[in-house]
């Protein structure tokens, strides 16, 4: 297995112009729904020294992973918000790799990320809950991804969700941790 990507890497494609399945943006949008309580259970009991160990090698903590999410999330939370509100607005990408490695996402107890992974996704629900068809074919314009529609964008993130909780899940399984 590719400790990397335990399930696999992105399977959509982010230039493409066609809409999403709106059976598989509603199974999106639960996954959604469901990744702060993911990933509280992913992490439940264990100590510091397992929240600070690499779920790979060369690769974040633990701890580092659970802040990353919130910090990517809000990042995509205020991208929908923008799509919304103005016509296919350019988003400004952030060095994720850099913001692990400041001093909050490598020291923090994750508690704190947990709480606002749970409040940041209860705001994301509702909102994209009362998404239209035309709302999720609305786009935004990432520099690396290029166009991109936010149906698209929302799988992208369940699927994120899923991915890093199996960085953790797969780590507690590998080392035995109950």
């Amino acid at each position: 297995m590719d400790l990397s990507y335990p399930i696999g890497k992105f399977p959509g494609e982010f230039g493409s112009k066609t809409a999403v399945d709106p059976d598989r943006r509603a199974a999106d949008l639960a996954a959604l729904a469901a990744a702060p309580a993911r990933f509280r259970e992913a992490v439940r009991g264990l100590d510091d020294g397992q929240l600070d160990t690499p779920y790979r090698p060369g690769g974040w903590t633990v701890r580092q992973v659970i802040h990353h999410v919130p910090d990517s999330h809000m990042n995509a939370y205020v991208r929908f918000r923008l799509a919304l509100t103005e016509d296919s607005p350019a988003v400004k990408p952030y060095d994720e790799a850099k913001w692990a490695e400041l001093r909050d996402a490598k020291t923090l107890p994750v508690e704190v990320s947990l709480r606002l992974l749970t409040c940041l996704h209860e705001r994301w629900v509702v909102l994209l809950s009362g998404f239209s068809d035309a709302d999720f074919a609305r786009t935004l314009q990432h520099p690396e991804l290029g166009i991109v529609r936010l149906d698209t964008y929302l799988s992208a993130y369940a699927w994120h969700s899923r991915h890093h909780a199996a960085h953790i899940t797969g780590l507690r399984e590998r080392m035995g941790w109950k």
